[in-house]
C-alpha cells in the first residue's frame, strides 16, 4: 500500500522580534524624589525645581538598575535634573557606561508651581486652576507653565534625536513622568494625556524605518507585583 509523505503546512504564533536595525528605547522615570515641605522650595536649576532622590527613590533606582544591568545596553541618557542622574547611577556603576545629557527630555515647566509648590496646590480641589488642570489633563492653565503643545514637540525632538543617533542600538533614557506620557501619546496618537507614570517604571519603544511602536508601558514588575492597589511597605 502506498503511504503519502505529505505534511500539511502549519502556522504558529511567533513572538515579536525587533529587526536588527531597530532602535530599542527604554524610557525610565526617575525614582521618588524628596518630599516637599510648604514654604521650603526645592533647589532650583534655572527655572525648574531640582530635588534629589528620597530614600525610597534610591531603593527604586537600585532595583531598576539591577533589572536593566542584565540587558545589552549601548547608551544611557539622563536629563539636566539631578533626580534622573541619581536614578541612572546604579546602572552606570554596574555596566561601566557613562551617561549623556539630553537637552530636550527634561520635565515640563510648571511656571508658578515650580519648586514643589505644585504638589501642595494639587491637594486643593476647589482651586480653579487645579479644577482646570484635572478637567483638561494639561498644565496649560498654570501661570507661566510650558504649554503642552510646546512640551510635546520638545519631547518628540528628543526622542527623534535618540532614534537617529542610535540605529540598531539599545538605549536607556532616565527621564520624567511627563516626558514618558508625552512620548507615549505621540506614538499612539492619543487625544488625551497618558495617566500617572510610576517612579522607576520602564516604557519600551521600538523604532524602525520611521515607525515607532509602543511595546511596553509603565512596567513596574521589578519593583512590586503588578496590578496591586498599594505599594507594600
Amino acid at each position: 500500500m502506498h503511504t503519502s509523505s505529505y505534511q500539511p503546512i502549519k502556522y504558529g504564533q511567533n513572538p515579536f522580534i525587533s529587526p536588527p536595525e531597530a532602535t530599542e528605547l527604554l524610557l525610565v522615570r526617575h525614582g521618588a524624589s524628596q518630599t516637599y515641605v510648604p514654604g521650603e522650595k526645592f533647589p532650583m536649576l534655572g527655572d525648574q525645581g531640582d530635588p534629589a532622590l528620597a530614600p525610597l527613590g534610591r531603593e527604586q533606582a537600585a532595583l531598576v538598575g539591577a533589572r536593566l544591568a542584565i540587558e545589552t545596553i549601548d547608551s544611557v541618557y539622563v536629563t539636566r535634573l539631578q533626580r534622573t542622574v541619581e536614578t541612572a547611577a546604579p546602572l552606570l556603576d554596574a555596566t561601566g557606561l557613562t551617561a549623556t545629557v539630553s537637552p530636550h527630555l527634561h520635565e515640563i515647566g510648571l511656571g508658578e508651581w515650580e519648586g514643589g509648590r505644585g504638589r501642595e496646590q494639587l491637594t486643593d480641589p476647589t482651586d480653579p486652576v487645579v479644577m482646570q488642570v484635572r478637567a483638561t489633563g494639561s498644565y496649560d492653565a498654570i501661570p507661566g507653565a510650558e504649554q503642552w503643545v510646546d512640551f510635546s514637540a520638545r519631547v518628540q525632538t528628543g526622542i527623534d534625536e535618540l532614534i537617529a543617533n542610535h540605529p540598531g542600538e539599545n538605549v536607556v533614557a532616565f527621564v520624567h513622568g511627563g516626558v514618558i506620557a508625552a512620548a507615549s501619546r505621540n506614538v499612539v496618537g492619543a487625544s488625551e494625556r497618558f495617566g500617572m507614570i510610576d517612579n522607576c517604571s520602564i516604557t519600551h519603544l521600538v523604532a524602525h524605518e520611521g515607525i515607532v511602536q509602543l511595546r511596553l508601558f509603565n512596567d513596574t514588575s521589578h519593583l512590586r507585583p503588578l496590578f496591586t492597589r498599594s505599594y507594600p511597605g
